[in-house]
This record gives C-alpha cells, sequence and structure tokens, in this order.
C-alpha cells in the first residue's frame, strides 16, 4: 500500500524512548510520522537521531519529521499522546482545536510518583476518560499501548505483547488495532473507554512484575484458537 493512502499520524510528546519506539515502528509499516514536542528543536532531533538509528540498522528511509505538538496534531489524521499522566491535561488544552473530528490514541498511564508500583486511578476513572471529556464528542479517543514496555518497541523484532483498545467508537477502535498490528503486536477492541482503567491499572502491576522477575512483562490474550 501506497505510503500517501495511509493516514499521517503524530506522536505528541513523542521525544522519548515509547514515542520514538512507535514512530519507528509505525514509519517501517510506511506511514508518514511526525513526532511532537513542546519545542520543535527538541522534536527535529528526536527525528533525527531516530533516522540515525534506522541507517546503522540498514532500515530503509523512513518518513519522520519533528515539530511542535500544535503544528503535529494540525498536520496528523491520527495523533497519539505519549506524555507523563502530570502533563496529560496541559498537552491536551494546548491542542485540543486541532484535534476536532480526529482520532487521539490516549497512551497516559495515571501513575504516581513515587509510589508507581500502586494502582492510583484518578477521580474521573481512567486517563483515556479525562481525555474525552477533555476533549468532547468531535474527538474519537481511543486507549491503547498502555501495557507494551518501551523497550520492546525499540528492539526490530515483533513484540510478543497483546494491545487492549478502548474507545467510544468501534470505528475508532478497528482504525486503532490497525495501527496495533503495524507496530507488530495484536490488538483487541476492550470496549467503551471507561474500561480504560483495566489496562492503566495493569502497568502498576506490570511494573512490580517487572521489578521482581528482572523483565519486561506485557499482557496476551489467551483462548483465541477455537475462533481461528
Amino acid at each position: 500500500m501506497a505510503t500517501e493512502t495511509l493516514p499521517v499520524l503524530a506522536i505528541l510528546g513523542g521525544t522519548g524512548e515509547l514515542g520514538t519506539g512507535l514512530a519507528r515502528r509505525w514509519a517501517q509499516a510506511g506511514y508518514r510520522v511526525i513526532i511532537g514536542s513542546r519545542t520543535r528543536d527538541k522534536a527535529a532531533a528526536a527525528a533525527a537521531d531516530l533516522q540515525a538509528v534506522m541507517d546503522q540498522r540498514g532500515v530503509a528511509a523512513v518518513a519522520v519529521e519533528g515539530m511542535d505538538n500544535l503544528a503535529a496534531a494540525s498536520a496528523a489524521d491520527i495523533a497519539a499522546l505519549t506524555v507523563p499522566f502530570s502533563h496529560q491535561t496541559s498537552t491536551l488544552e494546548q491542542v485540543a482545536a486541532a484535534l476536532q473530528g480526529k482520532i487521539l490514541i490516549d497512551v497516559t498511564v495515571p501513575l504516581v510518583p513515587p509510589r508507581v508500583a500502586r494502582v492510583q486511578l484518578p477521580a474521573a476513572g481512567s486517563a483515556g476518560q479525562i481525555a474525552q471529556e477533555l476533549l468532547g464528542e468531535g474527538v474519537a479517543v481511543v486507549s491503547a499501548f498502555q501495557n507494551v514496555a518501551a523497550a520492546h518497541l525499540q528492539e526490530s523484532a515483533a513484540v510478543d505483547c497483546d494491545v487492549l483498545v478502548c474507545g467510544n467508537s468501534k470505528e475508532a477502535r478497528a482504525e486503532v488495532i490497525k495501527l496495533v498490528q503495524a507496530a507488530g503486536m495484536r490488538g483487541f477492541h476492550a470496549g467503551m473507554i471507561n474500561n480504560a482503567a483495566a489496562a492503566e491499572a495493569l502497568t502498576s502491576v506490570l511494573i512490580v512484575i517487572n521489578k521482581q522477575y528482572n523483565c519486561h512483562a506485557g499482557i496476551k490474550i489467551s483462548g483465541l484458537e477455537s475462533h481461528g
């Protein structure tokens, strides 16, 4: 499929390992990807660093560029938010108008340092619900990728991890599941945005497991063999 037939993707606050990991995988799958940051210079540097890594690995040229968050949100068809919980609201307030009529993939986990190994969901129910309420019904918020270790996304191999995809629009969830598959994982419809609380809470559980067993654990959905 030609790149021009695919949606343009923006990763807001995408200069960290999680954001650049998704950027690399989506760009390699043929998508045009924009890394967003509070400043264009920081985003451009992250995009250049990512391109350098791809060159070292002998990967064909990828379509990644850097912009400030507002410009990235404006240019994208689908945006993903990969900022710490403490920056979620301020970032979304800045780009809310630019996201209207689009899909936002919210990857936010409501971790409250220093006790990140304890589930501490917000009063609204989940970070996904906060995003949907803040942006309004003009934006299809889809919660995903909370249980995928950034370290795995930085690797070249497919990720042995499943992704729970929650959102009020089944059509928007289906679009995000395509992106999960493009990133080398399996995505599953997991219900309305309220259910994002389950995936967000699992992150703290996985932090405990990772520390206890010195690993980067994820989740897998079983019992699907009989359904093809």
